[in-house]
Formats: structure tokens, sequence, C-alpha cells
């Protein structure tokens, strides 16, 4: 009579667990799939690209409006359409990616030239207000801001 242990293993006689021989051939699939990866590069989309320029310039807003309401005076973030970066203040600038096309709309005082425009943030926390569309031309994220309360809200068509 065989005792249950030995029924569950079967009548192999064998201790479970891998040879030698199928633990390289896993080892080499691994390899070859890292490779295939490694050689691709990290995968991005267009979509997740626009997602993140536009939460990063929408929090570059918010920073605007929080460093007026905190240091007491006028912050002003500007913003370069044909080179693609924004700034807040004298600040260094910050890229946006060169495949948007991106279009401002905000107050004639805040038009400095035809390729800069800029929304400026008061002490109350209120603001020029205005509009950022980011588009590749399959989708654009608008990030609107709010002329009375300064508030700060990304949209995506």
């Amino acid at each position: 009579m065989t005792s249950p242990a030995n029924q569950w293993r079967g009548d192999r006689g064998r201790s479970a667990g891998f040879t030698l021989i199928e633990l390289l051939i896993v080892i080499t699939i691994l390899g070859l799939a890292m490779a295939l990866i490694a050689e691709h590069g990290p995968l991005r989309s267009a979509a997740l690209v626009g997602k993140g320029a536009a939460s990063d310039l929408a929090g570059g807003l918010r920073e605007a409006r929080a460093r007026a309401i905190a240091e007491n005076r006028p912050v002003s973030l500007a913003l370069d359409v044909a080179a693609h970066w924004w700034r807040i203040d004298d600040q260094a600038s910050k890229p946006l990616p060169a495949d948007f096309t991106i279009t401002v709309l905000t107050t004639k005082g805040e038009v400095r030239s035809e390729q800069v425009a800029g929304i400026r943030f008061e002490p109350d926390g209120s603001s020029t207000g205005g509009r950022i569309a980011l588009s590749d031309g399959q989708r654009t994220f608008d990030i609107d801001v709010d002329w009375l309360t300064g508030n700060v809200r990304v949209t995506h068509e």
C-alpha cells in the first residue's frame, strides 16, 4: 500500500523541483525579452506626453498663484509659444514638447510679443485669466485659469 505522500507525488519517486536545463531555458527567454525591451526604449505615447506637459504647466500656474499670495506681490508665468518653454518670473525656463502646438488666450496687457504671453496672479489670488491649449493634431489639452479666483483646471478633448 502506498502512503498519501507517495500518491500525491505520483510514482515518479523523485522530489519536486526544476532541473538545470529548465532554469537555463527560462533565464534565456527572460534575457531575450529584456534585450527586446532595451532595444526599443521605454514605451511613450503622445497622449501621455501631452498629459504630462499639461499637468506640469498647470502645476507651474498653481505655483505662481501660491507665490503671489505668500509673497503678497504679483507673480507672472511667461509662456513662449515659438520656443516651447514657460517660466515663473525670472526662474529658469522649463521646456514643453516640441511636437505640440501651443495657443494662448489671455488679456491684451499680458501679450509681451508675438510669441510670448503671460498670465499674472495677484496677491489676493485672482489673475488675468486665460486659456492655454496644447495640441498635437489628434488631441488637445486645455489649461483654464479663472480670472476671479485664479483656479487652474486641465481638460482633455
